[in-house]
């Protein structure tokens, strides 16, 4: 099977080629979170949306769960996927799937503890796919992605096991963790963001790196 690689957290537009080059599948475009890195306007992230190339999709990452105003952010994005990284109700699935048919929904689902396997199976019926990140949603400021933290593999993967929609796993992933994270929660993708930077920008290194060690899985 052949894993997905989704870079998050790009940028710019020049941040979206290097990526793309280096054999990404889908890139991650960050709005206005309560807190994490990369985050870029709706506007930017139109244009690098734009510019990706077919086969490559194009996340929007939202913190917004009113369906309108949902509805309203991801049609002015133009991205092919939006990835809901707070809890959202059934109605607002509902709102895109009306208003936005092509666009496919992923659900964030933070893996805290063992409890994250009873909401990803009441979720995975009514979206197109999860992502497994290491957020806190209930932490005073929420924490949405971006941590840079590992959580339980154990988890992610009767998750995986459990639901029959794709599942992406992100959370501390890095060259040297990706292969043994895939091996253990056999994901349909891998997601990574801080893992394959230095200093806040994209490392080719690192990124050539992460293709190669998830090629040889």
């Amino acid at each position: 099977m052949r894993i997905r690689v989704k870079i998050c957290c790009i940028e710019t537009e020049d941040m979206a080629r290097q990526a793309i080059a280096a054999g990404a599948s889908a890139l991650g475009l960050v709005t206005a979170m309560p807190s994490g890195p990369g985050v870029i306007s709706d506007a930017l992230a139109r244009r690098i949306a734009g510019q990706a190339p077919p086969g490559v999709a194009t996340f929007l990452l939202t913190a917004e769960t009113d369906p309108a105003r949902l509805v309203a952010q991801v049609a002015a994005a133009g991205t092919n996927v939006v990835q809901i990284v707070d809890a959202a109700a059934p109605q607002a699935y509902a709102a895109l799937r009306q208003a936005l048919p092509a666009v496919k929904i992923v659900q964030v689902i933070h893996v805290e503890d063992a409890g994250a396997m009873a909401e990803a199976a009441g979720v995975a019926p009514l979206v197109d796919g999860l992502l497994l990140d290491s957020g806190r949603p209930k932490a005073t400021v929420k924490e949405l992605g971006g941590t840079g933290r590992v959580h339980d593999w154990a988890i992610s993967q009767r998750i995986v096991a459990g639901v029959a929609c794709p599942v992406y796993l992100a959370g501390g992933l890095g060259p040297g963790n990706v292969a043994e994270a895939i091996r253990t929660v056999q994901p349909f993708g891998v997601d990574l963001c801080s893992g394959v930077r230095t200093d806040g920008r994209l490392d080719a290194k690192k990124l050539g790196a992460l293709m190669a060690a998830v090629r040889d899985v």
